[in-house]
């Protein structure tokens, strides 16, 4: 954000202005005074557990410039500013669009089932060859993550790339408006979050929202693979592309995967082009080949996108290759779902390797009635790729039990990350390939740090 005075600010969220200097000006908005610095704006959001209002002594004591509060408390001296709203998270809302309003930028929404962070990482990195971008950072893609996103753009940037999240029905849609997206990127429709949206149809409509927030001077960014495409396209008035592995719009060939990640071939209509992502896996590749749509579209050529494939770096815990011991561990603690589960594991069949392949895989969260199907599915997987299973919580025996079924000699079951990692430790040799994932709520690093 660039420089707002307290008295722009109080306008753009509807508030009032009570003390402070009218004229001093704010570059960013803090809502945590554990990160919060000298000069944030403290906004103090309402959850279940917490209260941010009572933390606004705590923002004045970090030296913020002042607070957005939905109360004025007694405690704060008078010559401290506090804008003063009914509601904070609309506060929040009506400062991002005012804020959008004012970007001229041409704006990238992403969201999907699973790749939205790798896909938003390779398309960033892509338009950063010609454009200064500014992308989500970390996961803040929800109803609070995504104003605070908006409002970390600058009026200077050439381009934007926002991923969208939702769990629950009735999410992307005002998310979609708040952003207004030039471009939408549906990376695919899975079974995450299927516990609170009942089924894969449901979850189809609700990320086809994005879509519809499209004009008809936009595009929208389909894999070919899914299923759900044709219909997802029937709903935008904006052009279609379809990205896939063999056809589309554009595709690849040639993928070959190596433990630093996977080279392969662009192919448009007219052109191809050698490419490479420091990720391997072929999820990794469709994932760019959508991001290189979004280049293209924004007047990048082949080669363009390809430098900025092989620029980009992901965060943490997404296949991450790591070397312990003469073991090479792939990180994927990020998250997990059994649609990121089962491409995490066929990239563990496919990696060379001088020794065995062994999956440590944890808990599977939001899938509610449908969680024994995605266990199950896993463990299937898991029985076709692995020479050893080892899997983490008592949630997860659908998965083991499976694996055992479908013919898989070395399963272990474990308790917890500590056993598991103590298990792996006795288990693994130099020259194996590893793969560790879960959930968030699985911890699954842990087995990582102990090993």
């Amino acid at each position: 954000m660039d420089a707002l005075t307290l008295t722009e600010l109080a306008d753009m969220c509807h508030g009032t202005l009570h003390g402070g200097n009218p004229s001093q000006t704010v570059r960013r908005i803090s809502k945590d005074t554990r990160t919060l610095v000298s000069g944030d704006l403290y906004l103090a959001l309402r959850g279940e557990k917490h209260d941010g209002n009572t933390y606004a002594k705590d923002a004045v004591a970090k030296g913020a410039a002042g607070a957005i509060l939905d109360t004025l408390p007694d405690e704060l001296t008078a010559e401290f500013p506090v804008i003063v709203v009914d509601d904070t998270l609309l506060a929040l809302h009506r400062l991002a669009a005012a804020w959008r309003d004012r970007l001229a930028l041409r704006v990238v929404c992403i969201t999907g089932s699973s790749g939205k962070t790798s896909t938003k990482e390779f398309t960033a990195a892509v338009l950063s060859i010609r454009y200064r971008v500014v992308k989500t950072e970390g996961n803040l893609n929800n109803h609070i993550g995504l104003p605070l996103s908006i409002l970390s753009a600058s009026i200077s940037d050439d381009a934007a790339v926002w991923e969208i999240g939702m769990n629950h029905p009735g999410e992307i849609a005002p998310l979609a408006r708040l952003a207004r997206p030039d471009l939408a990127i549906i990376t695919n429709i899975g079974v995450a979050h299927i516990e609170y949206m009942g089924s894969r149809e449901a979850i189809a409509n609700e990320k086809g929202a994005l879509a519809e927030a499209v004009g008809k001077r936009g595009a929208v960014i389909l894999p070919t693979e899914d299923d759900f495409a044709t219909h997802i396209a029937s709903r935008t008035t904006a052009r279609v592309i379809r990205a896939g592995l063999s056809s589309g719009t554009l595709w690849a060939s040639n993928i070959v995967m190596t433990a630093e990640g996977s080279r392969f071939t662009i192919h448009t209509e007219t052109k191809s082009f050698p490419a490479e992502v420091p990720a391997p896996g072929e999820h990794m590749v469709r994932n760019a080949l959508l991001a290189v749509a979004a280049g293209l579209e924004l007047g990048l050529d082949l080669e363009e996108c390809a430098e900025g494939l092989a620029a980009a770096r992901l965060t943490g815990g997404r296949l991450a290759r790591r070397i312990l011991r003469g073991v090479t561990v792939l990180d994927d603690t990020y998250n997990a779902n059994p649609d990121s589960m089962e491409a995490a594991l066929q990239t563990l069949g496919a990696l060379p390797v001088a020794g065995r392949r062994i999956a440590v895989l944890g808990k599977m969260g939001e899938l509610g009635e449908h969680a024994a199907a995605g266990y199950q599915r896993v463990g299937r997987n898991a029985a076709r790729v692995a020479d050893a299973l080892i899997v983490v919580g008592t949630e997860t025996t659908p998965l083991s039990d499976t694996a055992r079924a479908a013919g898989l000699k070395e399963v272990h079951t474990t308790a917890d990350t500590a056993e598991a990692a103590g298990l792996l430790r006795k288990m693994a040799r130099e020259g194996d390939l590893v793969l560790v994932k879960g959930s968030r709520a699985a911890r699954m690093e842990r087995v990582i740090e102990n090993f």
